[in-house]
């Protein structure tokens, strides 16, 4: 919502640039402006950092692999499933051409039908562990979420952009990356030993 708001600005400008503007005399100034301009403090994070083994968030990675874990029986059998086909196709491909078309075609069948359940228990597998994901990894990233917050007003923050998001940033200062800070804070704050049983 703030990376909008951030555009709306950059791409209204050249537009008031644009908009004809009164000759000044010669001779008088513009009246100066007396109101107050609200002082801004802008940082950038890097949320793909969150999920770095080594320098990431604990409690998000510890998460991540625990799903990751949950599901190698599945991926394995995938992996199985695939070999098979692989497998069979190549088997069928050797004797195509010395059996009969009613033995090949039954091998052929035998494999298409071995494909179809391949893709719909990869489907399944796929949809399984997005929700497993989501459950695991939605409320350690909301509680991200709301340290962030309290990250960005403790240190007077008032506009957080993520770098993931945004591809219109090609240059920044260091200083202005909050990435390891915030997630040395939070990491003190939320050891990965907290409950991630939702």
């Amino acid at each position: 919502m703030a990376a909008i708001a951030f555009f709306a600005a950059i791409s209204a400008s050249p537009v008031l640039a644009q908009t004809a503007k009164p000759a000044a005399t010669p001779g008088t100034t513009a009246p100066a402006q007396t109101g107050n301009m609200p002082e801004t403090k802008i940082a950038l994070v890097d949320t793909d950092e969150f999920l770095n083994e080594k320098t990431g968030i604990t409690r998000l990675v510890t998460a991540a692999k625990k799903v990751e874990g949950e599901f190698q029986p599945r991926r394995g059998e995938l992996q199985t499933l695939q070999q098979q086909i692989q497998k069979a196709t190549d088997d069928l491909a050797k004797v195509i051409n010395v059996q009969s078309q009613a033995v090949s075609q039954q091998q052929q069948d035998k494999i298409d039908q071995m494909k179809k359940d391949y893709q719909r228990k990869g489907e399944d597998a796929q949809a399984a562990y997005q929700k497993r994901l989501q459950e695991m990894l939605g409320p350690v990233y909301d509680e991200i979420g709301k340290a962030l917050d309290g990250f960005a007003k403790s240190h007077g923050i008032t506009l957080i952009l993520d770098v993931t998001k945004i591809q219109g940033i090609v240059s920044a200062s260091e200083s202005l990356d909050i990435t390891k800070p915030f997630i040395n804070e939070f990491n003190s704050k939320n050891p990965a030993t907290a409950s991630l049983n939702p």
